[in-house]
């Protein structure tokens, strides 16, 4: 049945920023898919919520608290997977963002804290990753970056421009993992998470992102976890160095901050 390439029987997977949002539901739905999760944020009782409902399924959660831009913390989720499941199949890199912020107040050392804690993080844990994934044949990467690396509006020169290099990073990566391990892309539309809530909670902000959404609304965090499902399982086994642009049609930033001419 075509159902069964989506299923992830035995594989285990690696979520990071996954104690809420887009991570805690790809974590999920890995575990409904039959995937035993390492799952990494900063607050533990986030973290435990989630590894409950992981466990509900019939799964396994291993919780790893810390800050992910700490390298160090982002390098021992491969040994915290090796060490309890003996193996690696999966990895998500979540884990990212950078608050928009206009022209002259994007200081380089924001610029570098934003590329560190959305680019470098990743690159961590994919060199931890990779060997361990090996081991057992290969496995999938899936780096979530956002629909801001391919459009442009005001106030996004960090954000966009990290997710751009996370986007590129995945093509780049994928050519050098290949075959063995497929590398791919979300590119996530404006998603209801933590991170948006003071856009949800405000009627009029939330009226702006819905109107300039082709979709006239703002995606569940289950929906971009569907498209982790599809890359990681044998459904997305012919996919590679691909961008999955889960944006509900989107061409334009979905949030103008009405920044002045300078």
């Amino acid at each position: 049945m075509i159902l069964d390439l989506f299923r992830l029987d035995g594989k285990v997977a690696i979520i990071t920023g996954a104690g809420r949002g887009i991570g805690a539901a790809s974590a999920l739905a890995l575990a409904e898919c039959g995937a035993d999760v390492v799952i990494s944020s900063r607050t533990q009782s986030d973290l435990d919520t989630v590894a409950d409902l992981v466990a509900a399924t019939g799964r396994r959660a291993i919780t790893v608290a810390g800050d992910l831009a700490d390298l160090d913390v982002v390098r021992s989720l491969a040994a915290a997977a090796q060490r309890e499941f003996g193996r690696l199949d999966v990895v998500v890199n979540n884990v990212g963002g950078a608050i928009p912020l206009p022209f002259f107040d994007t200081t380089p050392e924001y610029l570098e804290e934003a590329f560190h804690f959305n680019v470098t993080t990743a690159h961590a844990l994919n060199l931890a990753a990779v060997p361990l994934m090996l081991e057992h044949g290969g496995g999938a990467i899936i780096n979530i970056s956002s629909v801001m690396g391919r459009v442009a509006g005001r106030g996004y020169a960090a954000y966009g421009a990290v997710k751009a290099a996370l986007t590129h990073y995945t093509e780049l990566i994928a050519k050098d993992l290949a075959p063995r391990i497929r590398v791919n892309a979300i590119a996530a539309g404006s998603t209801a998470t933590s991170a948006l809530e003071i856009v949800t909670t405000t009627p009029e902000l939330k009226s702006m992102m819905e109107d300039l959404t082709p979709l006239h609304r703002i995606a569940d965090p289950e929906e971009i976890a569907a498209g982790v499902i599809y890359l990681a399982s044998p459904a997305g086994a012919f996919l590679a160095g691909k961008v999955l642009e889960i944006d509900g049609g989107t061409d334009i930033p979905s949030l103008d901050f009405g920044l002045p001419d300078l």
